[in-house]
């Protein structure tokens, strides 16, 4: 780890980090979160009767789109080659409510956990928005990287 933050330049302005003189290599980045509801709002999940549809499929659809969409999103994250991005949303009734886990991969001078994370985000949103007919009150936490791979500083893992 390191003191100084690379989006901001010797004196002290945001800058879009200069990565031209990295090497490319394959990265990875897995994120994980949630969307916690009532056992009543997940049954219409998992027994497919939310009046927008299917809710899993569309959220993983949404993730997919948000990880593309990154750079869009977040001024300073550089437009990168995605190679894969993968959503798992799993119903868990003893949360009650969705877990969402997205990896994403590319070959490339910069990492890719902005777009994981983007992912998860979006797709919690998304089962958000889906289901807020049936339950205002639902909450979305635990949104964090759980891991890297590649490029300089290697592998990292949530402990």
């Amino acid at each position: 780890m390191t003191d100084r933050l690379t989006h901001f330049d010797a004196a002290g302005r945001a800058h879009m980090v200069d990565v031209s003189d990295k090497a490319d290599t394959a990265r990875t980045a897995v994120a994980e979160g949630h969307v916690r509801m009532t056992p009543e709002t997940l049954a219409r999940v998992t027994g497919g009767t939310a009046d927008k549809g299917d809710v899993l499929g569309i959220a993983r659809i949404a993730g997919i789109q948000g990880a593309k969409r990154t750079s869009d999103l977040i001024p300073l994250c550089h437009p990168l080659p995605i190679s894969k991005v993968a959503l798992d949303l799993t119903p868990d009734p003893d949360l009650p409510g969705v877990r969402i886990e997205a990896t994403v991969k590319t070959t490339g001078k910069t990492g890719v956990e902005m777009e994981a994370l983007t992912a998860v985000t979006v797709a919690a949103l998304t089962v958000y928005d889906m289901l807020k007919a049936a339950e205002k009150g639902m909450e979305i936490g635990a949104v964090r990287l759980v891991s890297k791979d590649g490029g300089k500083s290697g592998r990292w893992a949530r402990a």
